[in-house]
């Protein structure tokens, strides 16, 4: 059975009227079979986005980052000082939101178009794992859209704006599009994954890792519910957090962990950062590329973007290099930089340069990203087991963690000692001018004081250091609700306060590129500029 598809991208609207009719008169020249499993299979590269999942953004609007003065200039685009700032972004580079809203978009259209070719195809069940992978695909890309562009989820996400879910491809030039609500988002995200778990199929890929393979589907699974907790009794998404964490660490999850002694053995940042970002490595899940400056700006070998990035300050008081229960210095990751200049940076990330001029010179940057790790699911796991009051539990899965991402015996873990540490008699709450490792905790759903509260705070702690530059942070500034200040420093000190986020600011939810609002989107609420 034939069937030619017309692969019109939804939102394609946005770009502009001249645009769109542009796009149209060129349709006969894009328009492809999709009669075989392989057609599909090859279709369903292009479910993923070519943009990063919003990590520049994230990070650079996380307390990950510092204003270091006027001595110091920001990225050569407005970019970083926007997203710092928590400002309506102007820009649209390939960091902004208006790549990462319309790249995510491109790949739900791929989604889509795979599943209505499999549906006009009988959808005999030799078609399951390309189902599966295009339903995963859809799930995953709105939901990377809905948080950064939607309120995190809680008691008001009955009437919080969400984002337009889409659920077929569009064969219309200018439909009209709503937003729905959070809830209704995240309950179509739900649907889409829990049919798409069963169905996903390691051996479709030669690389799985660049696909979404059993365990970055698991691992997708329970950041969504860690993601959906709010008020009142979350037992069952727990136990699914606790579930499909348990079948990525398998019974021995010591063997998934990433080997950081052997990562950091040399200082060689090229070995280091390509090791970090190697599929081969069994803790790796699912890497992600992306077009993106943020190795430039984060990375090593650069010295641009010094205005606005993480520096001694955050790393000796806050993160990396800063002391805990742990001595300073106690992780085999390291905080590096260069003398003089206020960045610092830990070697992960890097830039991956693709020449398309070789005359010119000219080509475009690239960052691989390990968007699920197994180190990071443990400490997901960790957090469910917490907030049940398996405390045992926990303490056993920050100690394997610990086992492996410290030296010697800072990795000793044991609720007496994180008590000890994290305890009001001993740690005050932070303050912009006086840092520690505790900020308090807004959110919605419940978390007990002592014990509870202490793990939490040393859980989002080592959460913090381990995916520093990959913008996991924000988003658990956001589903804690944690305030967070904007500061300025003078020769590397704190010298002055010039912004709260507060747990209820509008600014949490980034703003929808201007396009779409003059397209017709409701813009999110800005109460506070």
């Amino acid at each position: 059975m034939k069937k030619i598809y017309k692969y019109i991208l939804p939102f394609i609207f946005l770009l502009g009227a001249s645009s769109c009719d542009s796009y149209l008169d060129t349709m006969p020249d894009n328009r492809t079979e999709l009669d075989t499993p392989d057609k599909i299979k090859a279709l369903l590269v292009s479910a993923y986005s070519t943009t990063l999942p919003g990590t520049m953004i994230a990070e650079q609007a996380s307390d990950n980052v510092d204003d270091n003065g006027t001595r110091w200039n920001s990225y050569w685009t407005r970019d970083q000082e926007e997203y710092y700032s928590w400002q309506d972004v102007t820009e649209t580079s390939n960091d902004s939101p208006y790549f990462i809203w319309n790249s995510h978009y491109r790949a739900i259209a791929s989604a889509n178009t795979a599943l209505q070719a499999i549906e006009e195809m009988g959808g005999s069940a030799s078609l399951n794992p390309q189902k599966g992978e295009a339903l995963i695909c859809r799930a995953y890309n709105h939901f990377v859209l809905a948080t950064l562009f939607c309120k995190a989820y809680g008691s008001t996400s009955n009437t919080d704006m969400g984002i337009p879910y889409m659920e077929k491809p569009e064969t219309e030039v200018k439909p009209i599009y709503e937003r729905g609500t959070v809830a209704e988002v995240y309950a179509k995200i739900e649907k889409d994954l829990l049919a798409a778990l069963p169905l996903i199929d390691d051996n479709l890929y030669t690389v799985p890792k660049y696909h979404f393979n059993k365990k970055a589907a698991y691992a997708f699974a329970a950041r969504f519910y860690l993601y959906s907790l709010a008020a009142g009794d979350n037992t069952e998404k727990l136990n699914n957090i606790i579930k499909y964490t348990s079948e990525i660490l398998t019974s021995n999850p010591a063997s998934m962990l990433r080997d950081w002694k052997s990562l950091y053995s040399t200082t060689d940042d090229v070995a280091i950062t390509n090791s970090y970002v190697s599929s081969s490595t069994k803790a790796t899940l699912m890497n992600i590329r992306g077009v993106s400056t943020w190795g430039r700006t984060s990375g090593p070998g650069y010295l641009t973007g010094c205005k606005y990035c993480h520096n001694s300050f955050i790393s000796e008081n806050e993160t990396i290099n800063s002391s805990g229960f742990w001595t300073r210095g106690a992780f085999h990751m390291r905080s590096w930089g260069y003398t003089g200049y206020p960045k610092q940076f830990a070697l992960k990330l890097t830039e991956y340069f693709e020449l398309l001029d070789p005359v010119g010179g000219t080509g475009r940057a690239h960052v691989v990203l390990p968007v699920f790790t197994a180190d990071e699911a443990l400490l997901v796991r960790a957090e469910a087991y917490a907030l049940k009051g398996e405390f045992s539990l926990a303490v056993a899965d920050l100690h394997l963690f610990m086992s492996h991402f410290s030296v010697g015996s800072a990795g000793l873990m044991t609720l007496d000692k994180i008590n000890a540490h994290y305890g009001d008699n001993n740690m005050q709450y932070y303050k912009p001018e006086a840092p520690t490792h505790k900020k308090k905790l807004n959110q919605e759903f419940a978390v007990a004081g002592g014990s509870m509260e202490n793990l939490i705070h040393c859980i989002l702690q080592l959460r913090r250091i381990l995916t520093i530059h990959e913008g996991l942070r924000w988003h658990d500034i956001k589903r804690y609700r944690i305030e967070i200040a904007r500061r300025t420093l003078l020769d590397g000190q704190y010298y002055e306060t010039t912004d709260i986020l507060t747990k209820d600011d509008d600014r949490r939810a980034f703003q929808l590129p201007q396009d779409v609002i003059d397209a017709g989107l409701t813009p999110n609420p800005r109460s506070k500029k």
